[in-house]
């Protein structure tokens, strides 16, 4: 059959859920805008850890705080949706592999730049 675990399917099933409920059902001002990145499950389903990604860095802290208040609603809300007998416990992270893929794309534009500049200062070394 397919190359996916059971695993592999509850996240991308809670991945999909929990963007829903958390755009849907948290009406929390202190909430800033997240995207569900990821979700990875244990292997037993028991535990759950959620990725977020915000364009306002500022509100990441904040909107872990309100997530993490509301995980007992959200599991609930789960349970209601999924068809499995275990709803796994919920655990909410900041997913800043876009921020640090951003900083290697600046520091390597930033590598190709630095060379034509090193190559000039050598050159007026030499002239002395």
């Amino acid at each position: 059959m397919g190359g996916y675990s059971r695993g592999d399917r509850i996240a991308a099933m809670l991945r999909r859920e929990m963007a829903t409920l958390i755009w849907s059902q948290i009406n929390d001002p202190r909430l800033g805008p997240v995207t569900v990145t990821d979700v990875e499950v244990t292997r037993d389903l028991s535990r759950a850890v959620v990725y977020l990604n915000t364009s306002e860095d500022d509100s990441m802290a904040a909107s872990l705080k309100v997530l993490a208040g509301a995980s007992g609603f959200l599991r609930r809300e789960l349970a209601k949706i999924m068809k499995t007998r275990i709803v796994p416990e919920l655990h909410f992270r900041n997913d800043d592999s876009l921020q640090k893929g951003e900083r290697i794309d600046t520091l390597l534009k930033e590598a190709d730049i630095q060379p034509e500049s090193d190559d000039d200062s050598d050159d007026s070394q030499t002239d002395h």
